[in-house]
């Protein structure tokens, strides 16, 4: 299914593929990829049993990405291991572990959509002109329901933040 107009990008509207994501879904299924000493793939698996926050962006190498990308790094700092927090997008494995290193990324787990983009298909976040991932906050309950959902309307805008951090912080 697509969406026109479900977001803009600068305004322009863009059009959306998959179903829209909503609260009290099970999140789909996924595979993803990522780089930490060679390529490994993560789940929807390996974030059951503990709340999740998926953040998802466009490209970390856009400012507004990168702002969204440090601010949940920094708040989600004192919630260590009790929770999974996740960064997606569709850049390749390496540029995600670059930044993250230059960056000092280290409470946020990046994973790339890069292979096929179902992931961004099955979240209901495939932006169909651009082939990014459209800019998107999901929160996941310990048995990977959705509890909060989040597809922000203007690509180049951040997200709510305090909404998020909010419905994880009651997953705990």
């Amino acid at each position: 299914m697509a969406r026109s107009g479900a977001v803009t990008f600068k305004g322009t509207p863009m059009t959306l593929l998959g179903e829209e994501l909503q609260v009290g879904q099970a999140a789909p299924d996924f595979t993803l990829h990522y780089f930490e000493g060679g390529m490994k793939e993560l789940t929807k698996q390996d974030l059951l049993g503990k709340p999740s926050i998926v953040s998802v962006v466009p490209s970390v190498d856009t400012g507004v990405c990168q702002t969204q990308t440090k601010k949940f790094n920094d708040a989600l700092a004192d919630l260590g291991d009790k929770i999974n927090a996740l960064t997606v997008s569709r850049d390749l494995p390496f540029a995600q572990a670059r930044f993250c290193g230059a960056e000092n990324v280290q409470n946020m787990r990046f994973a790339s959509d890069y292979q096929t983009g179902a992931f961004g298909e099955a979240w209901g976040v495939m932006i169909d002109e651009l082939k990014l991932l459209a800019r998107s906050v999901f929160v996941l309950d310990a048995d990977g329901q959705v509890v909060y959902a989040e597809i922000v309307p203007e690509v180049t805008e951040e997200p709510n933040y305090e909404a998020a951090l909010e419905a994880l912080k009651k997953c705990l």
